[in-house]
């Protein structure tokens, strides 16, 4: 018992003093964190290089594009044909996937020899061999009529040729056998995103941001980019950390100079590697005394599956003795215990490397994704990953220390090159298939110029049949007289009051207008709350409330006392019998105040101000917030005449001719129509163009068959077209992987700010997914892609319709005046058009293309609804001067 511990304690003592030996020898092969970290340093700089188009020429890790862009969702169903073409013989595949009840992949291949005259002749040999095969491996299997989808594994480059002539084959992909690996593993776990290959040879490819591939149009979305790393180093930048052996291995390839990378860490050359480390060490005495025979120094004696038998646990010194025994160096203990930590060296310093590179592209995924923790798979495959006992682990413990930010999951990979290269067939079927049947729904609310000109002609046959005396009643667009009967001519002045209730909040102002060389308007305001009891009590206490508030506002300024104009924007229903009368149609916007509906406003709040006995007002303008808006742009341009609101509502105004209003008396001059031109289709005009998802924000409205045209085009509604449009995306699996949050099963959840955000071209995808989550939607780049796409068109189209409506307008006042060219301006006001990144451009764009004869300018509206309403009583006190003189 004694004997055998010395004998151990004596081989411990002798392996330590031999494993400091061979550290020291091949000291430079050891590498430190922190160069390990300056190695990830520099790749990280090459992959940027690569992608750029300015530096990719001569970057040396390319960075190729793959046109790949999505990793399988699980969705993808089928049966597919994969050839896996890499060496001398090749697979065959038949890949049928389905997902009904649980990802399920049934694969059957057979491998197929390719002659040797046929691995060095043409292209066109290999592939009518190819096919030749192909067309075997379908006969056997009663294929050959069925038109299958076929993907490639391509390990080199390659011209196809005459691959579908004898059989139907639908040729859909070609892979890069890094993808195929990536895309076998994706199927698995949708998080794998980088695919890695540790074999004969070392690559890897990852999942990068599409606006950061300038080989590559667009800058939305991702694409898997094959990095050809193994040509890391060839323009001499890892030469500070490569070896003599390293140097010896290149010279003695057949491509020196070239994949120096690779060289030095890939299973096709570690096993020479330690053969050239050893017979130096043999040359200078330091192993087999100094013996050198001729197995030795041949090169491709020593593999790399040697090293990794020698690097056994148990049995490893046991195999350096049997393969040295075969190479004839009559190894001693020592020997086997030298040739083991020379191995061992070698294959640590491949693991280093690899976990330097691969943290590089973690690094950067990390960054592309602006989280300070990246949780991701890696697929893996390849022979030494695989096969060696000790290198996945070393492997894995470097890089948690070099990227200790990531928390990575390694999945190995299973028939990766040919599962693979079916996969991402899958995936192109799953994406084609989707984009048509996401293009088939879109391309609903996608008008065209025809389209938009029928609009156009529509609304001008709504705007007559409201004019007319004859159809008014049964007019959709109503087409009401406001009695502002002119614009601004620059001659008011005066201090008014100004009234702007349209919500829970109201504003009192004080309007001070100054005529002259320098024309100006003073402005002071307050706003004041209705609580939601006064705003469901009675009539009396709502007014009552409204005339305490303006009290309070008096006395805040110090102007009781004289008698003061005022004008009042009232921003509900009504139908104006006079400019200071107006008959309440209806309450909307939570309001449900009694003895109200059917009543003149303006006398109202006039009962009100008696009631209170402190001050009296001359009620002289009820006013619409679209004819205020006009009112006030009018006063800064002449020739505006048309007034616009598009935010939460939307509708318009105009300068009528009075010899076309039919329900008022007189011809002479001009009258200000307001259209309530969003009840447009209310009649079924347009129910052409309406969709589905209309329809259903229609019918869940608080006024369901009422206000259609501005259902399409305004704030309040927008964002809930989109929301039904995502929901029934997400329910056919196209978005959120088929989950339905429960926010999103929410109305009016997804608002029209969301819209405008998303839209931003300012706003990368990341900023995209960040706003989803808001919403409860973990959203990958591809649903933030989609959901941008459904945004723009249900904006852009309400843009155009807005835009045709426009149009109908500008075309009637230049013909009304018999005018080859109209020079006319809009005012406008509203969150949507000010806010919104793109709706204002394509809104001009369409008024342009549909009313080439109109120059249409558009001026947006400052403090539209309370400085209009001051502007349109000043107007009004100064034509009631102008009659009463």
């Amino acid at each position: 018992m004694i004997a055998a511990q010395l004998l151990a304690y004596y081989f411990t003592e002798l392996k330590d003093d031999q494993v400091k030996k061979i550290d020291k020898y091949l000291y430079a092969m050891r590498l430190s964190d922190e160069t390990l970290i300056d190695i990830m340093a520099r790749f990280k700089k090459e992959m940027k290089n690569g992608l750029s188009r300015d530096s990719n020429p001569t970057a040396t890790v390319k960075m190729l594009p793959t046109f790949v862009r999505s990793i399988p969702d699980g969705s993808e169903k089928g049966d597919f044909i994969a050839l896996d073409l890499g060496g001398s013989s090749f697979r065959i595949l038949r890949v049928q996937v389905n997902h009904e009840k649980k990802q399920n992949v049934h694969m059957e291949s057979e491998a197929y020899e390719t002659p040797e005259n046929i691995v060095h002749g043409s292209g066109s040999q290999l592939f009518d061999h190819v096919a030749e095969c192909l067309g075997d491996f379908m006969e056997k299997r009663n294929i050959k009529d069925k038109k299958l989808p076929v993907g490639f594994t391509f390990s080199f480059p390659c011209r196809q040729s005459k691959i579908d002539e004898d059989y139907d084959a639908n040729i859909v992909a070609v892979v890069n056998d890094t993808v195929g690996t990536m895309m076998t593993c994706g199927y698995d776990d949708q998080q794998c995103e980088v695919g890695l290959i540790i074999g004969t040879g070392t690559n890897a490819c990852y999942m990068e941001e599409l606006r950061h591939i300038d080989l590559v149009e667009g800058d939305e979305g991702r694409m898997c980019i094959n990095t050809e790393w193994g040509a890391f180093g060839d323009d001499g930048s890892l030469e500070d950390i490569r070896t003599e052996f390293d140097r010896e291995i290149d010279r003695g390839s057949l491509n020196p100079g070239k994949q120096l990378f690779e060289k030095m860490v890939s299973g096709m050359y570690m096993g020479e590697l330690v053969r050239l480390i050893l017979v130096k060490m043999a040359k200078e005495g330091l192993l087999f005394e100094g013996r050198i025979t001729p197995e030795l120094l041949t090169r491709g004696k020593f593999n790399t599956s040697d090293v990794s038998a020698i690097e056994k646990n148990k049995e490893g010194i046991h195999n350096a003795r049997e393969i040295l025994t075969r190479l004839g160096v009559e190894p001693s203990d020592d020997d086997c215990i030298s040739v083991q930590h020379v191995c061992t060296i070698v294959s640590f310093r491949s693991a280093n490397l690899v976990a330097a590179t691969l943290g590089a592209i973690l690094s950067r995924l990390r960054d592309n994704k602006g989280t300070p923790r990246l949780r991701t798979t890696v697929g893996v495959d390849g022979s030494l990953y695989k096969t060696h006992p000790q290198y996945s682990r070393r492997f894995h413990k470097t890089l948690r220390r070099l990227v200790p930010d990531s928390d990575v999951r390694f999945l190995l990979s299973e028939s990766g090159s040919g599962k693979g290269a079916a996969m991402v067939t899958a995936v192109a079927y799953r994406l084609a298939e989707q984009h048509r049947q996401i293009e088939e729904t879109l391309a609903n609310f996608r008008l065209t110029k025809e389209m938009l000109l029928e609009v156009k002609k529509r609304m001008r046959a709504e705007m007559e049949a409201g004019l007319s005396k004859k159809t008014h009643e049964k007019a959709v667009v109503k087409m009401l007289p406001s009695f502002v009967r002119s614009t601004p001519d620059g001659t008011e002045h005066g201090d008014f009051l100004a009234l702007d209730l349209g919500g829970t909040n109201f504003r009192v102002l004080l309007v001070k207008i100054r005529s002259g060389k320098k024309r100006t308007v003073e402005m002071h305001n307050k706003i004041y709350a209705i609580p939601i009891e006064i705003m469901q009590g009675t009539g009396e206490e709502l007014f009552d409330h409204i005339v305490s508030c303006i009290s309070d506002f008096l006395d805040y300024m110090g102007i009781k006392g004289p008698r003061m104009p005022l004008g009042f924007t009232f921003s509900f229903p009504c139908k104006q019998t006079s400019l200071d009368a107006g008959i309440l149609i209806t309450w909307t916007k939570g309001f449900k105040a009694t003895d109200c509906v059917g009543h003149d406003v303006a006398t109202l709040l006039r009962e009100a101000i008696k009631r209170r006995e402190e001050f009296d007002l001359d009620v002289v303008a009820m006013v619409n917030d679209t004819v205020g808006t006009m009112m006030t742009c009018a006063y800064e341009e002449p020739t505006c005449e048309i007034g616009l609101i598009v935010g939460t509502g939307c509708n318009a105004c105009y300068m009528e001719e009075m010899r076309n209003v039919e329900m008022l008396e007189g011809n002479d001059g001009l009258m200000c129509i307001n259209m309530e031109w969003g009840a447009f289709g209310d009649n079924g005009c347009l129910d052409d163009i309406r969709t589905n998802y209309d329809r259903l924000v229609d019918e869940y409205s608080l006024n369901a068959g009422k206000q259609r045209y501005e259902k399409m085009i305004s704030g309040m509604y927008l964002g809930e077209i989109v929301r039904n449009i995502l929901i029934d995306f997400t329910k056919k699996g196209f978005l959120f992987r088929g989950q339905i949050s429960e926010p999103l099963k929410t109305r009016g959840i997804f608002e029209t700010k969301f819209l405008s955000q998303i839209e931003s071209d300012r706003l990368a995808l990341l900023q995209v997914r960040a706003i989803l989550q808001q919403l409860g939607l973990n959203s990958t780049c591809d649903d933030s892609i989609l959901v941008k796409t459904v945004c723009g068109v249900v904006s852009r189209r309400a843009a155009q319709l807005c835009g045709a409506g426009m149009a109908a307008v500008v075309d009637k006042i230049r013909e009304n005046r018999g005018l080859d060219r109209l020079n006319v301006t809009v005012g406008v006001d509203g969150t949507l058009y000010k806010l919104h990144p793109h709706f204002s451009r394509i809104m001009h764009q369409t008024v342009k293309e549909l009313s080439p004869k109109c120059n249409v300018s558009f001026l947006l509206s400052e403090d539209g609804s309370g400085k209009g309403a001051a502007l349109i009583t000043a107007v009004g006190v100064r034509l009631r001067g102008e009659l009463g003189s």
